[in-house]
C-alpha cells in the first residue's frame, strides 16, 4: 500500500512518530526530552503553548495540512515575538483519529518545519496520540536576550504611540469568504484574505527589533484589536485611541465586503487571528511597524477609535 492510501492507525505510533521526525528532522529530536544548547549570556527562557481544534480554529476542507502546521507554528512564534523574543524550539503534540491518512500527518509535519526553518528554529520533540478530532498542541520555546524589560502589557504610558506589524482584519475576513463560498468558491484576487485565515505571516524578528528600538508593551492580534488593545489599556491603566485613517479597510477588504454585504470595520475591529504585532512605543516607529493611534491618558482604561467608542468591542473568543 501507498502512503496515500495508509491511515495513522494502520502503521501505529512509533512509525507515525518516525514519519513526522522524517519531514522535521532535528539531532535534538528523538530523545525521551530534547536538551537544548546553553543561553546566551543574560538572556532569559520565554515559553508558551496554544492549541488547534478541528472544526474551532480550522477545517480541512478549507486548509491544507501544510497551511495547519504552519498555522499552529506561527500562532505560537508571534507570542514569543511578542515578548521581544525570539523563537529557538517548538514541541508539537498531535491527536488524531485512527482513519486520519498518513499523507495528512506528514503534510501537518512539512508545515510545521517549513514555518520553524522560516524563524531559523527547531522541531525538537513532542508526541501523538489518538482521538476523535485532528488537534494539534504547540509548546514554543524563546530566547531573551539582554537585560531589557520583557514586552509585558503593563508598561504603556501617555503619550506614547501604537504602533502595529502585519494586517488587520485579514484573517476575519477570508473566514467570511471561506464561510459562505468554501475554499474553490472565492474569488481569485481575494485570495491573500483566505491566506490571512488559513496561514497568517509575520515576518521574524519584528518584536526583537522593537524591544532594541525603545518599545514598551506589546501583544500580538489574536482576539480582535479591541479586545487586545483593550487587555494593554486595562492592565497598563491607560486609554487607547486608535486612528481610523491607519487601519482603514484596504481594496480588497472592501471589495470582500461589498461582495458579502456586510461592515468591514467588524474584521478591522473584532476579527482577530492576525497575530499582527501590537506594541506601545515613546520613540521612533520601529523597521517594519506603523504609527495607528497614541495613549492619551491615566487613571482609565479602555479603547478609543477617532476620540470616540468603537462601533464593535467583541472579539474572538475561545468558549
Amino acid at each position: 500500500m501507498t502512503s496515500t492510501q495508509l491511515t495513522i492507525g494502520e502503521i501505529g505510533e512509533r512509525e507515525t512518530i518516525a514519519r513526522i521526525m522524517a519531514v522535521a528532522p532535528s539531532s535534538r529530536n528523538g530523545d525521551d526530552a530534547a536538551v537544548l544548547g546553553q543561553p546566551a549570556p543574560n538572556s532569559r527562557t520565554v515559553v508558551t503553548t496554544d492549541l488547534l481544534v478541528e472544526g474551532r480554529h480550522f477545517r480541512q476542507d478549507w486548509s491544507t495540512p501544510e497551511e495547519i502546521g504552519q498555522r499552529a507554528i506561527l500562532q505560537n512564534f508571534a507570542d514569543i515575538e511578542a515578548m521581544g523574543a525570539r523563537p529557538v524550539a517548538a514541541v508539537l503534540g498531535l491527536s488524531a483519529p485512527e482513519s486520519t491518512p498518513v499523507d495528512t500527518i506528514e503534510g501537518i509535519a512539512r508545515g510545521v518545519e517549513t514555518q520553524v526553518a522560516f524563524y531559523n528554529a527547531e522541531l525538537v520533540g513532542g508526541d501523538v496520540t489518538g482521538g476523535e478530532l485532528l488537534t494539534l498542541s504547540v509548546t514554543a520555546i524563546g530566547s531573551l536576550g539582554g537585560s531589557a524589560a520583557p514586552l509585558t502589557l503593563d508598561r504603556a504610558r501617555p503619550g506614547q504611540q501604537v504602533v502595529a506589524s502585519g494586517c488587520i482584519g485579514y484573517s476575519a475576513a477570508g473566514l467570511a469568504l471561506l464561510s459562505r463560498f468554501g475554499r474553490d468558491g472565492v474569488p481569485k484576487e481575494l485570495t491573500p484574505l483566505v491566506d490571512g485565515f488559513v496561514n497568517p505571516s509575520l515576518m521574524p524578528g519584528r518584536g526583537v527589533i522593537a524591544r532594541a528600538t525603545g518599545a514598551t508593551c506589546m501583544t500580538d492580534n489574536s482576539d480582535g484589536l479591541v479586545v487586545d488593545l483593550g487587555t494593554i489599556a486595562a492592565r497598563s491603566n491607560v486609554t487607547i485611541d486608535v486612528e481610523s485613517a491607519a487601519i482603514a479597510p484596504d481594496e480588497l477588504q472592501l471589495r470582500a465586503a461589498d461582495l458579502l454585504d456586510v461592515d468591514p470595520w467588524t474584521w478591522i475591529l473584532g476579527g482577530g487571528e492576525d497575530h499582527t504585532l501590537l506594541a506601545t512605543t515613546a520613540h521612533a516607529v520601529p523597521s517594519g511597524f506603523r504609527r495607528i493611534g497614541r495613549v492619551i491618558k491615566a487613571s482609565a482604561h479602555g479603547v478609543l477609535l477617532d476620540g470616540a467608542q468603537p462601533s464593535t468591542t467583541s472579539g474572538w473568543v475561545s468558549f
